[in-house]
């Protein structure tokens, strides 16, 4: 079975997110290496721009894994235009839904509506 980029670029996220957002990448494939320096690269942005789509939850308050899911997703949409949004945000909710609980899917897919709307229209 083919672990899927995303998922391992999330898992990677996730553990430069418990260790202070240091995290060596070169055991991941291109595209998993790729979005994790991304993400990494334009963090507080993504976090800032977060802050302003979620209405009830601030970044630094949310589960590591919803939070690695959403930098993800927001990096997607800005930086990575060659994927159709409706493809970063489906992708964003199965992760939710995988590595995560299905209440977060359905936050996710709130907040990365939102957040593609204003980056995409």
């Amino acid at each position: 079975m083919t672990v899927e980029p995303r998922d391992l670029a999330v898992q990677a996220l996730y553990e430069a997110d418990q260790r202070d957002l240091s995290n060596r990448n070169e055991d991941l494939p291109p595209k998993a290496a790729r979005l994790v320096a991304g993400v990494l690269e334009h963090v507080q942005e993504l976090d800032d721009e977060i802050d302003s789509a979620s209405e009830h939850w601030r970044v630094q308050r949310m589960p590591v894994v919803d939070r690695a899911i959403l930098r993800l997703g927001l990096y997607e949409l800005r930086y990575e235009t060659d994927t159709p949004a409706a493809v970063v945000v489906s992708e964003a909710v199965r992760l939710a839904k995988t590595f995560s609980t299905e209440r977060s899917g359905a936050f996710v897919n709130g907040v990365l509506a939102a957040l593609a709307e204003r980056e995409r229209g």
